[in-house]
């Protein structure tokens, strides 16, 4: 189980063009890294435009903006176009970093049990420890309470 203050797990994942991407490549830079279920679906289109929309107030406090989810790089392609999304999304298919943060878990829905991944934002600093960790998040109010946290 993951907590502040931790160091935050390494990943190596694919974005939406095939390059791969590591978080130990934003050492020195505040890292928001949102986990979220699904491209396309009501909900995770949402929470990625609230980021879309507060992506110039955040990378102006020195943020840099990542969105994981288990969807191919081609799915990440498409849901980047189609909402134009200004920060990366990585492909994380075998659940690394899904995993290795703690986000895969039992879901409820309908009554029906099944795994999955759980909204969580972790926020991460420069040296690369947890700074905070953002449960369950709410698709929409998500990115402004991440922007009213990192303006303190």
């Amino acid at each position: 189980m993951l907590e502040t203050g931790m160091k935050a797990p390494n990943f190596s994942l694919p974005d939406k063009d095939g390059n791969i991407i590591s978080l130990s490549d934003f050492k020195g830079k505040k890292v928001v890294l949102y986990f979220y279920p699904k491209d396309n679906t009501p909900g995770c289109s949402r929470q990625a435009q609230a980021f879309a929309a507060e992506y110039e107030k955040l990378s102006s406090l020195g943020a840099v903006i990542i969105g994981i989810s288990k969807d191919s790089q081609a799915s990440h392609q498409k849901f980047a176009e189609k909402y134009s999304l200004p920060f990366i999304l990585l492909s994380d298919p075998e659940l690394s970093a899904i995993k290795a943060y703690g986000v895969w878990q039992e879901k409820k829905l309908y009554g029906k049990v099944s795994m999955g991944v759980v909204r969580t934002t972790f926020i991460i600093d420069e040296d690369s420890n947890i700074e905070k960790i953002m449960n369950k998040v709410k698709p929409d109010t998500n990115a402004s309470d991440v922007l009213a946290y990192l303006m303190g």
